[in-house]
């Protein structure tokens, strides 16, 4: 069988990034699918414990976040020694067995620690694959479409969740476990397509060329390209990437985790800071507690029957859905500056609406509340829901972008954990004084977006490396860096590597010698090809 099923340039790149919106759509689709669940009869006549319990039902809903948590941690661990491929494999395989824990529970045989164990280890592997994919995705595409295929990837959450909802409503009428049973098993059909995609495509050419499979990562970018191995295209991408190895000191040689907090020209503790800082954002905004708890909230802070409930779920996963698409069409034309700044604004009054709406407790004014639910949600989908996969697997470099991703997700998972945990509990004790402390919370985020997050868009990841070159070097913020610097093209960036000093950066001789002989590998092979 020829390589990738005989794929090449875009026929290539789709088929990579199919399978990456898969695994997002599979996220999405966990995320919402416990929402109709866990207040269903059927459901807690299985799990008894979560009938009309909220601390359980966040329990039961939030230990999943544990799980990916763990497996966020694990790819902190091994991701950089096993790559990105094996460690998306490794995830889907992981998710099929929680599927499997969690179907076969039943009643009188421990049914509450059987679905709770199922819901960690399914959370494993999803934790596993959304460490693992935008920084797959990152560093197998060109940089022109790198914004809009992330966002897409990020998006399908959004679509992934929609299923659920409306898989849930259409199953909510059987009065059978197939309630729950069902919504659960169909996660498998996503899971086999990860599997199965993934047994076919190439691995990262940036973990190859760092690992010296200099011939393996030579032919997944002539692949990716539709190039000759020998073509100048080819040669150059590789150059550039070798050069960005040269500034980081990483050649034939593993991250240690002591790189994770190193500052000088690399700034890479600051780049992980910044990383994560917006996954936390994205999680103590409020997402979860719409997303997670829309069905619930209809119920118990708008006082609507499960029934339409369930619907007026649906028809908020829609607006999500259409919302999420609008990061396609304006990220790399806005920048992800004012897109972090636009949905920090809306998110902020959509919750201060909502909280207003509930306080005088009236039918009539609790309808205001809706709106601020839709609005909340069309929002973050246009806007958080993409960005913080995106921008972490954008600001970290090489060297550390595998670990530095894995810390960011981790603390995504570390703090949906404590928001899934706590709105249950939060709107029966404080009612509508959840939404304000939501208000707050996003109107903090402001100062630290317009003082720390330079923008990305439209630059290669090897240009970013001479952004915070630059602002160490000349002792500017790294946002003014940013929006000084030209975007470079390759043979630029070469130069502005040079010119900063980041080789000075770089470990050992014996380091600088092998990447600078691979290096010149690669340009004589450039000057062949020219030359014939």
């Amino acid at each position: 069988m020829a390589p990738y099923l005989g794929l090449r340039g875009k026929p290539l790149g789709y088929f990579l990034s199919a399978i990456c919106t898969t695994c997002f759509l599979l996220f999405g689709f966990d995320q919402g699918v416990m929402s109709g669940l866990i207040t269903a009869p059927e459901f807690n006549k299985t799990i008894p414990e979560t009938d009309g319990d909220p601390t359980m039902q966040g329990l039961v809903t939030a230990i999943y976040e544990v799980g990916c948590l763990a497996g966020a941690v694990l790819v902190l661990f091994i991701g950089e020694k096993i790559g990105r491929r094996k460690s998306i494999m490794m995830g889907a395989f992981i998710m099929v067995f929680g599927v499997l824990i969690q179907v076969t529970t039943f009643l009188g045989h421990q049914p509450l620690a059987q679905f709770i164990i199922g819901r960690v280890v399914m959370g494993v592997g999803n934790g596993m694959n959304t460490s693992s994919v935008p920084a797959y995705q990152a560093e197998t595409a060109h940089s022109r479409h790198r914004g809009i295929l992330i966002c897409i990837q990020g998006g399908s959450i959004a679509f992934g969740t929609l299923i659920a909802y409306w898989l849930n409503y259409g199953v909510s009428f059987t009065g059978t476990d197939m309630v729950w049973r069902f919504p659960i098993s169909f996660q498998l059909i996503f899971a086999i397509i990860i599997v199965g995609g993934m047994a076919v495509l190439p691995e990262s050419p940036r973990w190859l060329l760092a690992r010296d499979r200099d011939e393996e990562g030579t032919r997944v970018i002539a692949a990716l390209f539709d190039e000759p191995e020998n073509s100048p295209a080819v040669q150059l991408e590789k150059r550039v990437i070798m050069d960005s190895m040269l500034a980081a000191g990483q050649i034939g040689a593993k991250a240690k985790f002591s790189d994770l907090v190193t500052r000088g020209k690399t700034q890479h503790l600051r780049r992980v800071i910044i990383g994560s800082s917006s996954q936390i954002m994205q999680q103590i905004g409020g997402c979860n507690a719409i997303i997670y708890y829309f069905p619930i909230l209809m119920e118990r802070s708008l006082h609507q029957d499960r029934n339409m409930s369930l619907i007026l779920g649906g028809v908020n996963m829609i607006v999500y859905s259409i919302f999420a698409t609008f990061s396609w069409f304006v990220i790399e034309k806005m920048g992800r500056r004012k897109l972090f700044f636009v949905g920090t604004i809306g998110q902020m009054i959509s919750m201060t609406i909502t909280f207003a709406c509930l306080i005088p407790g009236t039918a009539s004014a609790a309808k205001g509340a809706a709106v601020g639910f839709f609005l909340y949600i069309a929002t973050f989908g246009a806007t958080w829901l993409p960005l913080p996969w995106l921008y972490p697997a954008e600001i970290n470099p090489l060297r550390t972008r595998g670990q530095a991703n894995a810390v960011s997700t981790v603390n995504n998972w570390l703090f949906n954990f404590l928001v899934v945990m706590v709105t249950p509990i939060m709107v029966d004790r404080i009612g509508w004084a959840t939404y304000l402390v939501f208000a707050l919370i996003n109107a903090s985020f402001l100062p630290f977006i317009y003082f720390f997050f330079p923008e990305t868009k439209n630059r290669s990841l090897e240009e970013l490396d001479i952004v915070f070159a630059k602002g160490y070097v000349e002792g500017i913020s790294y946002v003014r860096a940013a929006q000084e610097l030209p975007l470079l093209t390759q043979a630029q960036v070469e130069e502005h590597v040079a010119r900063y000093g980041l080789t000075e950066e770089i470990g050992s001789a014996a380091e600088k010698g092998a990447v600078a002989s691979s290096i010149e590998d690669a340009r004589s092979k450039e000057t062949e090809t020219e030359t014939e």
